[in-house]
């Protein structure tokens, strides 16, 4: 029986108030908003907030990035702002603790897998081991699933829902060779086509590919990380309309209560935030984020919230 929140690891230092207004991207707020926003619409009651996690170490990052990098990030110098972000020290803590929470998350998914973890965090998907790229700064899913294969010996599949393919796994492999067995070659998955057609990659890779793969033991926990811009109306997305979107999340929160059942045992199971861009209405960002979990609450924790996913038209 799976446990009936969603067991969320989020602390303010997560958000970064500084230089908000010069970064293109809300996402260093991202996590602040949402919480503030499930507050706003009487929706906190089905999280458990946990802020007992500690921050991600240098030697941590090392396992995947450069000691140039890490350094220039840390000390904000050389290529600190490659991520296109502004640095400050408040930003590097507040990466440091994103980074964690995902960890966290993915962790407690596997010591816990009757509960749901969510981690409110984003900036990961695209960070290279010598820089950061496209608003992200160090690649928060190698990092995670290296610590986990080091500590359980479990690989784990990366359900990369965001509208823009998450080079971060793929461009880490010659770097980090133990990356092999913590997420093995096929399981970052980033579905290309629109509408009806994404919907039908999503279903195919989940029926077909990952659903014999936790079966066989060749994969042990799932991510799954919805970003709102593979939404037709964010500003740097056009895959899918409201519905499809919306499609997606029913499908995979339905499909992991059926795996369950198909195990006989809860599959561990985390998610993270990803992509999301709107600076006319970013209530509309934080309104897809909302009703994939409320998703989760129906068709996996069987409790209905009533809510309504609105996004506003560009």
């Amino acid at each position: 029986m799976r446990f009936n929140k969603i067991k969320t690891f989020y602390t303010p230092l997560q958000a970064c108030e500084s230089n908000a207004d010069k970064n293109y991207s809300k996402s260093p707020l991202k996590p602040k908003k949402l919480i503030q926003f499930f507050k706003d619409n009487e929706l906190i009651k089905y999280f458990d907030i946990h802020a007992d996690f500690s921050a991600l170490t240098k030697q941590d990052l090392l396992t995947a990035h450069t000691v140039e990098y890490v350094d220039n990030f840390l000390e904000g110098k050389g290529n600190c702002e490659s991520n296109g972000l502004k640095w400050s020290k408040e930003f590097s803590a507040a990466v440091l603790m994103n980074n964690a929470s995902l960890y966290t998350a993915i962790r407690n998914s596997v010591v816990h897998p009757h509960e749901i973890s969510f981690s409110p965090s984003s900036g990961f998907h695209h960070a290279r081991p010598n820089r950061g790229s496209a608003f992200c700064t160090f690649s928060g899913q190698v990092i995670s699933s290296l610590k986990i294969w080091e500590e359980f010996k479990m690989a784990g599949c990366y359900l990369d829902l965001d509208g823009h393919f998450g080079n971060s796994i793929e461009d880490t492999r010659s770097f980090a060779p133990d990356l092999e067995k913590a997420i093995p070659v096929g399981f970052n998955f980033n579905p290309r086509l629109y509408d009806a057609e994404y919907f039908g990659e999503v279903e195919n890779f989940l029926v077909n590919i990952l659903k014999p793969a936790l079966i066989s033991g060749q994969i042990h926990y799932v991510v799954w990380c919805h970003g709102a811009d593979s939404h037709k109306d964010d500003q740097l997305g056009d895959q899918c309309s409201t519905e499809w979107w919306m499609k997606c999340a029913d499908y995979f929160w339905g499909w992991v209560r059926e795996m369950d059942a198909r195990l006989g045992r809860n599959l561990p199971v985390s998610c993270a935030l990803f992509g999301g861009y709107r600076d006319d209405d970013f209530d509309s960002v934080l309104s897809l984020h909302t009703g994939d979990l409320m998703s989760c609450m129906k068709y996996c924790l069987k409790i209905d919230a009533n809510y309504q996913v609105v996004v506003k038209p560009r």
